[in-house]
């Protein structure tokens, strides 16, 4: 089957690629509300993107009606943003600041999540995240109904058992985290407890093998 994008409808649209592109990264975003309550929201249209500088970006979607997000506008207001790492352990109240809460209203004060200061931008980190990446926007693009926030990476937190005080090795294996497959209210996710590992060749160590392929399917006489 192919399928035109064009010809179908946004919905439709975000249905079939939510469901191909998977599993997606969460990011667990705090921002600070005009009045200086937190905001806390989750979104699986998000990847890291450079590390020279190191970049993030967001893909904010709007509400409902149309009206831009809480964060969304948050950000372009203070430019100021915090992602917080989504684990299993976590997973419940991520899926909680999920809620359809009216536009204004703080994720955080409402479920009672405890927060930790940040130490290069305003918006506080959530204390049930194990590593928290704090953030500001370099860009906004906005293309059609589409919004991209490319946010520079500034500072890192993560918890002392999750990481090599002298190589910085992050235990990513001992986290926990989830990734986001279908999109939807009814949408699945996945663990990654159980990764493998596939090395790199070089290409010295590709024509090495290429060699000794060749030889085994035509072997001497």
């Amino acid at each position: 089957m192919q399928l035109t994008l064009s010809e179908l409808s946004p919905g439709k649209r975000y249905h079939i690629l939510s469901s191909l592109v998977v599993p997606r990264p969460i990011a667990w975003v705090t921002t600070l509300n005009e009045d200086g309550s937190v905001n806390a929201a989750p979104f699986s249209y998000f990847n890291l993107m450079g590390d020279d500088p190191p970049l993030a970006v967001l893909g904010i979607g709007r509400r409902p009606d149309g009206g831009a997000k809480d964060s969304f506008r948050n950000i372009r207001r203070s430019r100021e943003f915090v992602i917080n790492i989504v684990t299993e352990e976590n997973a419940e109240l991520m899926n909680l600041c999920a809620t359809d809460f009216p536009a204004g209203m703080s994720e955080v004060t409402a479920l009672g999540l405890k927060t930790e200061p940040s130490t290069l931008v305003k918006p506080p980190r959530l204390a049930a995240a194990p590593a928290q990446i704090e953030a500001r926007e370099v860009q906004t693009l906005l293309i059609g109904n589409t919004q991209i926030t490319v946010g520079e990476l500034l500072a890192v937190h993560i918890r002392d058992e999750f990481i090599e005080p002298k190589s910085l090795r992050v235990h990513t294996e001992k986290m926990g985290m989830i990734g986001r497959l279908q999109g939807g209210e009814a949408g699945g996710y996945a663990r990654t407890r159980d990764p493998f590992q596939m090395k790199r060749l070089t290409y010295e160590e590709w024509q090495a093998r290429k060699v000794n392929k060749a030889s085994l399917n035509h072997p001497s006489s």
